[in-house]
């Protein structure tokens, strides 16, 4: 049975990751809800980077919904196609599109049930707009979360929403609203997933992981 951390270590994480970074942003380049949607659907097994790049562009001209619908779905492909899966992901950008106007106004709503109905947009990318532009305090377990929740032991767990379950429920309540941010950014450059740096890690201590490198 995977090990749980203490309470008050996880405390202490939080407070020592504040101290360090009181307000994270995600690095994900957007305007509106409707462009930060539109890039979190886009970064699904791709980069932040990469799809920064892909979007500066779209972004210049596509900050609304009908103006993707407007800019259609030739012009989008050719936007994107430097991202991962761009068809799939070009097909469900203009459904989504289609689906703001009609249903929602042109403007994207902040119930993850409704996010969730949209194409291409799981419970992770919801969570993500729901953090992110709608400032709840909920958490969204990508592959850096749940890496590091699990080998910290702060949320043991074996799938992404037992994590996400686990995290919620341990996450002291002033740190809830940027623990998502925190938990991908240390992820992302310090507890990497083949050669963690353990050696610089600012959390260190407070960490179950039993496999720590110099």
């Amino acid at each position: 049975m995977a090990r749980q951390l203490p309470y008050h270590d996880i405390h202490a994480i939080f407070a020592i990751l504040h101290g360090i970074d009181p307000e994270p942003k995600g690095e994900l380049e957007h305007v509106n809800a409707y462009t930060l949607l539109v890039a979190v659907a886009l970064s699904a097994q791709a980069t932040d980077a990469g799809v920064n790049k892909a979007t500066r562009g779209l972004f210049a001209r596509v900050t609304t919904p009908q103006q993707m619908l407007d800019l259609g779905e030739d012009a989008l492909l050719d936007a994107i196609k430097t991202i991962g899966l761009f068809r799939q992901k070009a097909r469900n950008v203009m459904k989504l599109s289609r689906i703001l106007v009609d249903v929602h106004g042109g403007e994207v709503p902040s119930s993850r049930a409704a996010l969730q109905a949209l194409p291409g947009v799981g419970r992770k990318t919801a969570n993500v707009v729901l953090n992110m532009w709608f400032h709840q305090p909920v958490m969204a377990v990508d592959t850096h979360v749940f890496r590091v929740a699990n080998r910290t032991g702060m949320a043991p767990g074996k799938d992404v929403e037992a994590v996400e379950r686990h995290l919620e429920d341990q996450i002291p309540a002033q740190f809830a609203l940027h623990a998502h941010h925190w938990l991908i950014l240390h992820g992302r450059y310090i507890c990497l997933a083949r050669k963690p740096r353990c050696g610089i890690c600012p959390i260190n201590d407070h960490c179950l992981f039993e496999e720590k490198t110099a």
